[in-house]
């Protein structure tokens, strides 16, 4: 149909449709998680801020939402599920969202989530086909928010540990994408359950490029490489890696294996193999609520990092896009050169290597 302009063609984060002649484009999507915190309020925060920030992922403003309640009413009491849509109803109201309805089922597993319908200028609309080789990668969040998740429920995550994850869940990607407009992206993925190098996957075939990503320049959460150590990944991260494994390449030009070597092995081969190897579990690390990951014009790319950090965001240059290998033109990562570090001190982290993605 010519009025749908984005579908699930090149996976988007969500459809884009044209209502009627003239004026703005209707962004559309919907999303449902579990809980992954205790508090019931805080995961109702979490799920709408989850749910709004695939429409600032394609470039637009949220404007309603539909709550989605999937709710265990013989298990829990409904003051759970007031406390869930009181967090939802203020994340909403902080992103000049309204709430204009919803539907509830019964489940046995409780689970909440959002329909979320924006809006987007006609010429604003970012998409997976958007990037430019040449581009930078800019992430906007710290990654780990699985890995803190699963510890959390073991038990063995701390209270600073679980306050940090908290806080970036959390923390709306509206400004993360003001800025974005404001230096020349054209292209953008929010990053979630595929982990950070599924979704830029999405971003290269889309497009049809490759990216080189420096693993010492990802943002991680606090605790997150100590808790990874510990054993705690959760299953959807190691599924990611093991899905886009065929896909990378070391700086070197070696595979990368489809899954994380045990810490033994890894250490045996030397810390900065370790290193490397656990970075490359969190940037395959399932995310909840993950920032923006946005392709920049590399001219614009220091100033679009020193902007989104004046405003409290972690972010990073953590790569750029490159042209497609011939035979393979979404590979992630090739060897090249290093980015430049995005602040000064970064040069002094660990030489972990980089990886490419096609």
């Amino acid at each position: 149909m010519s009025d749908v302009l984005v579908d699930q063609e090149h996976s988007d984060d969500a459809a884009v449709v044209r209502p009627g002649p003239g004026g703005q484009l209707l962004v559309l999507t919907a999303d449902v998680i579990a809980p992954l915190v205790d508090d019931a309020a805080v995961f109702g925060q979490i799920a709408a801020a989850n749910a709004m920030s695939d429409v600032w992922a394609m470039g637009g403003e949220p404007r309603f939402a539909l709550n989605l309640v999937f709710f265990p009413d013989e298990l829990l009491p409904l003051d759970v599920l007031y406390e869930i849509l009181d967090g939802a109803a203020a994340a909403c109201a902080a992103a000049g969202v309204a709430i204009v309805g919803g539907h509830s089922v019964r489940d046995p597993e409780l689970k909440f989530g959002q329909s979320i319908t924006g809006e987007v200028a006609p010429g604003s609309v970012w998409s997976n086909r958007g990037g430019r080789a040449g581009q930078a990668l800019v992430l906007t969040k710290a990654l780990g928010t699985g890995v803190v998740a699963q510890a959390l429920k073991q038990g063995a995550a701390s209270a600073a540990e679980i306050a940090a994850a908290v806080t970036s869940m959390t923390t709306l990607n509206r400004d993360a994408a003001t800025v974005g407009h404001r230096h020349g992206v054209t292209a953008a993925t929010d990053v979630t359950g595929f982990g950070l190098l599924g979704h830029l996957r999405n971003v290269l075939r889309g497009s049809g490029l490759s990216a080189h990503v420096e693993l010492a320049e990802l943002p991680l959460l606090p605790g997150a490489l100590d808790l990874l150590r510990g054993g705690f990944l959760p299953g959807g991260s190691k599924a990611n890696r093991k899905g886009v494994a065929a896909s990378l390449r070391w700086a070197d030009g070696a595979p990368v294996a489809a899954a994380l070597p045990a810490l033994p092995a890894m250490e045996g081969a030397g810390s900065s193999v370790a290193e490397r190897e656990l970075r490359l579990a969190l940037a395959c690390d399932a995310q909840t609520s993950g920032g923006l990951l946005l392709c920049v014009p590399a001219e614009r790319a220091a100033a679009c990092v020193a902007e989104l950090r004046s405003l409290g965001l972690p972010a990073a240059q953590i790569g750029r896009l490159t042209a497609p290998e011939p035979t393979k033109p979404t590979k992630l990562i090739e060897p090249t050169e290093a980015a430049e570090p995005a602040e000064p001190g970064t040069a002094g982290r660990p030489d972990v290597g980089a990886i490419t993605l096609s």
